[in-house]
């Protein structure tokens, strides 16, 4: 793949135990950043919630997650606390609150080629046509790309497409309010970005609970073990055997030119 994406309700999950309801801080985001682009050789694109703050906030955002190594972010209108974009109950901020984060946060990059991605949760809120009000607004502000959440019909998708410029993004989330349109139609449809945030999170949760009922009814994985890679085949994933070859050169007196991702 060409690029990354760190979903913030997979590392609500993974980093703090909780669901998506706006339970995770920016350091901790970063964290999780910082971890990804340390291990990558592609770019990363990172949620960003809502900047976490007003436009100052989302200014210190935008410049911690550059520092971080992050290629791109998004930030959205929710208003805080947020929640998943596929969930009910959402509400959004003010046009101009959400134009002035959006000056602020490109502003804040020192990196020509950071994205902003603006993110508008609208649709569920307050319908379409103040969602492409906002997109007009967020585009005229800066933002790069937008992102409109939760689409839900083809004939939505075809409103934005007709009255949007700017490169736009598709959040493909299985079991929500989207339609589940492959990538090669969503690209025909003018998609420039499509996003997977839950598909590998969602399958290892079914599998997970698979595994535990047979832990706990069979006392065994045995007859799942044609399901599962090896230990070493694992850790392989992450590099053990240049980390390996690595220790063995340096105790063999070798000096050794390390390039990072």
């Amino acid at each position: 793949f060409s690029a990354v994406y760190m979903t913030g309700g997979g590392t609500a999950v993974t980093r703090v135990g909780q669901p998506d309801l706006g339970f995770t801080t920016m350091t901790e985001m970063i964290a999780s950043a910082s971890a990804m682009t340390s291990t990558i050789s592609v770019p990363l694109i990172a949620d960003a919630d809502t900047g976490y703050g007003g436009a100052l906030n989302t200014y210190r955002t935008v410049r911690e997650y550059e520092k971080a190594g992050v290629a791109a972010l998004h930030i959205e209108d929710q208003a805080f606390p947020k929640r998943c974009g596929h969930l009910d109950g959402k509400e959004v901020v003010s046009i101009p609150e959400m134009s002035t984060k959006i000056r602020a946060a490109c502003d804040a990059r020192t990196d020509d080629d950071f994205v902003v991605i603006v993110r508008t949760d609208a649709l569920a809120v307050t319908g379409l046509d103040d969602t492409l009000r906002r997109c007009a607004a967020f585009a005229e502000a800066g933002a790069d790309v937008l992102f409109v959440e939760a689409l839900r019909s083809q004939e939505d998708i075809d409103h934005v497409r007709r009255e949007v410029d700017l490169p736009l993004l598709y959040n493909f989330v299985e079991h929500g309010k989207s339609p589940l349109i492959p990538v090669p139609e969503l690209e025909a449809l003018g998609f420039k970005m499509v996003i997977f945030p839950g598909s590998i999170m969602l399958s290892v949760c079914t599998l997970a609970q698979r595994i535990l009922r047979e832990i706990r009814e069979r006392g065994t994985t045995a007859n799942l073990t044609g399901e599962m890679v090896s230990v070493v085949a694992f850790f392989e994933i992450m590099g053990l055997q240049a980390c390996l070859d690595l220790d063995q050169q340096w105790a063999q007196g070798a000096s050794v030119v390390i390039k990072t991702p």
